[in-house]
């Protein structure tokens, strides 16, 4: 039988996750972003941290900690690139138990788009998706299919 987790213990773990995040923007920080860019998101960062770290009772169930983790792996779910790479990197060389989630895999085992928001999610993803080897040629191909599928039914 499984142990339950505690709210420390979690909040403990995602304030790791975070302090990575904030690393990655500090060392890898994407090239189109502006210093003040990479502050803010810094600045955001750390307030998620104390968020989950020192909450108002109110909010010290697990439950809350989905929406600052929701928050968080945004970026990272669905960014690519060096800043991406070094937090994935940093993640698993800590043993933390977040996983990456491969949106357009799923999509494609599915074989259709199911929305507004993953068909933008495709065509933000597409081109990178491609150019780093998240898909084939041939899943290329189908993601293609489907975007115009889904822009015919309208």
């Amino acid at each position: 039988m499984t142990r339950a987790r505690t709210y420390e213990e979690e909040a403990n773990k995602l304030a790791k996750a975070i302090d990575i995040a904030i690393e990655a923007f500090q060392n890898e920080c994407p090239s189109n972003f502006t210093p003040q860019h990479q502050d803010h998101l810094i600045n955001t960062y750390i307030g998620w941290k104390e968020s989950c770290l020192n909450p108002e009772n109110k909010f010290r169930k697990l439950a809350a900690l989905k929406y600052i983790i929701n928050d968080l792996f945004t970026y990272f779910q669905e960014g690519s690139g060096p800043t991406v790479e070094f937090f994935w990197r940093k993640i698993n060389e800590m043993g933390l138990d977040y996983q990456r989630e491969n949106r357009l895999k799923k999509i494609l085992e599915r074989g259709k788009i199911k929305g507004r928001t993953e068909f933008e999610y495709v065509v933000d993803m597409f081109v990178v998706a491609q150019q780093n080897g998240m898909i084939t040629t041939s899943e290329a191909q189908r993601l293609s299919d489907m975007l115009e599928k889904f822009e015919l039914k309208g």
